[in-house]
């Protein structure tokens, strides 16, 4: 099974671009993670990741119009990764989260 929930706030306003004339929107979500202290008493700190995410057809209309840098959002997706070569033939990779569903969230 291929599933991903993430909660979290939006880093930047959606980018979006078409092939053909399906829309696609891409932005990031930042997640966090509170500081927290193990049992021996260390602290670890708070932990703050960033994902790429994808939205396509209605979705990504939706993007374009009401997501904005800060929205918070819940949504549900799908991992996929790609691979590719740069100029310098150097093989690249990102992972990124297709959202299947999503919640807009207030601000909190």
């Amino acid at each position: 099974m291929n599933k991903v929930i993430l909660c979290g706030f939006v880093g930047a306003d959606p980018k979006i671009r078409y092939i053909g004339e399906r829309p696609i929107a891409e932005f990031s979500l930042a997640t966090r993670e509170p500081a927290r202290k193990r049992p021996d008493g260390t602290t670890i700190p708070e932990l703050t990741e960033w994902h790429n995410i994808v939205m396509h057809d209605a979705h990504a209309d939706f993007a374009s119009n009401y997501i904005r840098k800060g929205s918070r959002l819940l949504l549900e997706g799908k991992l996929r990764t790609r691979i590719w070569e740069d100029r310098n033939t150097i093989k690249r990779s990102i992972t990124e989260i297709y959202v299947t569903s999503f919640e807009m969230l207030p601000r909190s």
